[in-house]
Order: C-alpha cells, then sequence, then structure tokens
C-alpha cells in the first residue's frame, strides 16, 4: 500500500507529509466504510502482539477492534504476563515475537524499546506511546481537525500545559510537518527540548508552517483554530509532583474565557483521560488536598459544543487502523 508495506510506525518525523496525509486519507475512507457496513478484512488469517507497559483504555480497545475489523488476531501482552526486562532483553524478546506475530503493537516507557523492537523483530512495529512520542494519537487528532475544518495546512493549533513529553513533543513535530502552526504555551520549563522544537523549526520552515513558545495564555490563543491539553502529571510520574504542576500550570487551564479569546471557530482537543470534574478517584483527591474541582481543563469547556475529544478518540481506531493496513496488507 503506497510503499508502506513491512514499514514500522514509530515517530512522525520518519515520514513525509504527503505519507501523513496518505494514512490519514486511509483512515477516513475505512471509516466510511465501517459507518456503511462494508468489510474490510484486509489482513485476513495475520497475528499481532499487543505489549502494554502501561496500561490504557483507548489505546488497547483501538488495537484491538481495529485488528478484529481487518481480520486478525491480537495476544495482549502486560507487564505481568510477559518476561520482557526481567528474564529476557527487549532484543531477545523482539527476535522471538518477530518469528511468531505478522506485527507488533508497543506501549510503554523509553522511545528506544520500540526502536529496539522495530530493529530486532524483522516484522512492523507500532509505537502506542512512549515517553518521547505519540504519533497514532497525532494521526486522530489531525484526522478530527481535518473533518472539522477541510484541511491542515495553515491551522493554528495552541498546546497549553507541559509541553515536554510525548504530546507535546508529537504535535509539535506533526504541525510542522504539515504546515500548520503550532503554539506551546506554559512556562518556560515546561517547553520542549531545544533540540527537538530546532529541528522542527526547519521542517516548519519547509512546509510553511510555524514553531512559537508563548508564556502568555491570552496571547497564545488568539485566532487559534485548536486548543489542545493534556493531564498535567504524566503516566509514571511520582504523586508529588502534583504539587508543583497545579500551582505552575494552574493559568494554563483551558476555560471559556481563553475560547472565547480563541474565537468561535476553536475547538476543543484533549488526547484524554481528563481532569475536568470530580467523578474520578484521582479528580476527588486532588480536590480535597488543593481545593481544585478541575485541573487542565473546566467542565464547562469540556463538556461544550466545542468540545470534540469523543470524536478525537472515535479516530484512533480508524487511524490505528489505517497504519496496520498500510503496513500488512499485501
Amino acid at each position: 500500500m503506497n510503499g508502506f508495506t513491512g514499514k514500522s510506525f514509530l515517530k512522525l518525523l520518519d515520514f513525509t507529509p504527503e505519507e501523513i496525509e496518505y494514512l490519514i486519507d486511509l483512515a477516513a475512507r475505512l471509516k466510511a466504510e465501517k459507518k456503511a457496513g462494508v468489510p474490510h478484512r484486509l489482513c485476513e488469517g495475520k497475528n499481532i502482539a499487543l505489549i502494554f507497559e502501561k496500561n490504557s483504555t483507548r489505546t488497547r480497545c483501538s488495537f484491538e477492534v481495529a485488528a478484529f475489523d481487518l481480520g486478525m488476531r491480537t495476544v495482549y501482552l502486560d507487564p505481568s504476563s510477559s518476561q520482557i526486562g526481567n528474564k529476557e532483553s527487549m532484543e531477545d524478546t523482539a527476535r522471538v515475537l518477530g518469528r511468531v506475530f505478522d506485527g507488533i503493537e508497543y506501549r510503554g516507557y523509553g522511545q528506544e524499546n520500540v526502536e529496539t523492537l522495530a530493529k530486532y523483530s524483522g516484522v512492523p512495529v507500532w509505537n502506542g506511546l512512549t515517553n518521547e512520542f505519540h504519533p497514532t494519537q497525532i494521526l486522530a487528532d489531525f484526522m478530527t481537525i481535518k473533518e472539522q475544518f477541510g484541511s491542515l495546512k495553515g491551522r493554528k493549533l495552541v498546546y497549553l500545559g507541559d509541553a515536554r513529553y510525548n504530546m507535546g513533543n508529537s504535535l509539535m513535530v506533526g504541525c510542522a510537518k504539515m504546515g500548520m502552526h503550532f503554539v506551546a504555551c506554559a512556562p518556560k520549563k515546561y517547553f520542549p527540548a531545544s533540540a527537538l522544537s530546532d529541528e522542527c523549526e526547519r521542517i516548519a520552515a519547509m512546509t510553511g508552517g510555524s514553531i512559537v513558545f508563548e508564556e502568555d495564555p491570552e496571547k497564545a490563543c488568539s485566532g487559534a483554530d485548536v486548543l489542545y491539553t493534556d493531564v498535567w502529571v504524566s503516566m509514571g510520574e511520582p504523586d508529588e509532583v502534583w504539587r508543583e504542576r497545579i500551582t505552575d500550570l494552574i493559568d494554563y487551564r483551558v476555560t471559556k474565557h481563553l475560547m472565547e479569546t480563541a474565537g468561535p471557530q476553536a475547538r476543543f482537543m484533549h488526547c484524554l483521560p481528563s481532569f475536568h470534574d470530580l467523578k474520578t478517584v484521582i479528580g476527588r483527591d486532588m480536590y480535597l488536598k488543593y481545593g481544585i474541582d478541575c485541573m487542565e481543563v473546566t467542565d464547562e469547556v469540556f463538556n461544550s459544543p466545542a468540545s470534540i475529544v469523543f470524536d478525537e478518540a472515535e479516530n484512533r481506531m480508524h487511524t490505528i487502523k489505517a497504519v496496520m493496513a498500510a503496513t500488512l496488507a499485501e
């Protein structure tokens, strides 16, 4: 399929704008076929391994349903059901799984782990999330933006909050690749690493996009097409960092005022899960400790007509399906 067969999907830096657009368009086609009840078992009889060192709702469900729709079988491996890193190295695990499975998904910690799987397995490997990158999420995000606005090029996306990790990194890379205008809005210490941002600035200069870092939320959000945020504490970080993040990032919460500052065209996006109310254990705990009834976004914005978070969540499955179909279908 368009030169993807046999390739791994590890980070968006590895792909051209045309290739990223192809995957989004393929996802849109497969979504339309699914809605119309048209079967697309493009990978009939294949088997894939799903390695989850970090738990997930959307990523696991998306891979499993997408695989089923494509005619594949899945085997789920969590930390308690494999010997990865305990009795067996990632290199040896890759060599074994590559002889058993046609493809491997990895969701876990360092980017080096998914790169090692791809190097030694001999089959396509898909990054379901690492500390550094989350490329399947960005495909879903961009598919959703394209559904809303008709195009990606020239759109302004503002990411509010801690932009140093996988979501800030991946959105910055994706925007640079697709000629979009990316703004990271946070205190300076939460900006992405300079090496990656410098590379993204070089890419953006060629695609017509831009990379901006801004500490003033109102200035950052003015005229934005998308306000995007994520939880303030990433998976695997210790509980004691909550106080620091709440103190540092409370002014970067997405509110009705910031949405109005962006304008009536603006849409709200979040990769989920979100702490927008007190209906979660963590949300209630933060309320008892710090007296706040929401964190990175208010409930008013999260449940507003401008919020497209559940379209975005659904599109995880369609874009993951496109990645697997493109890399496995013959």
